[in-house]
């Protein structure tokens, strides 16, 4: 739901990279060319920058009011 802050995997950081991943993936950039010019080499990280569904607003719709 919201993007995690370190790698499950390994540990690295890689919820500071989400804000540029997403701005320029909706310019229309490839998203292997974004991820080798943030630096994110290792296949875990990158499977949670790329497979990443952003539910937040969905979840937060339903939130109950006390």
């Amino acid at each position: 739901m919201i993007i995690p802050v370190r790698c499950y995997t390994c540990g690295y950081p890689i919820g500071r990279h989400w804000e540029e991943f997403k701005k320029r993936i909706e310019k229309g950039e490839d998203p292997k060319k974004v991820l080798d010019d943030l630096g994110i080499k290792r296949y875990c990280c990158r499977r949670i920058l790329l497979s990443h569904v952003p539910l937040i607003y969905e979840v937060a719709y339903y939130k109950r009011k006390v």
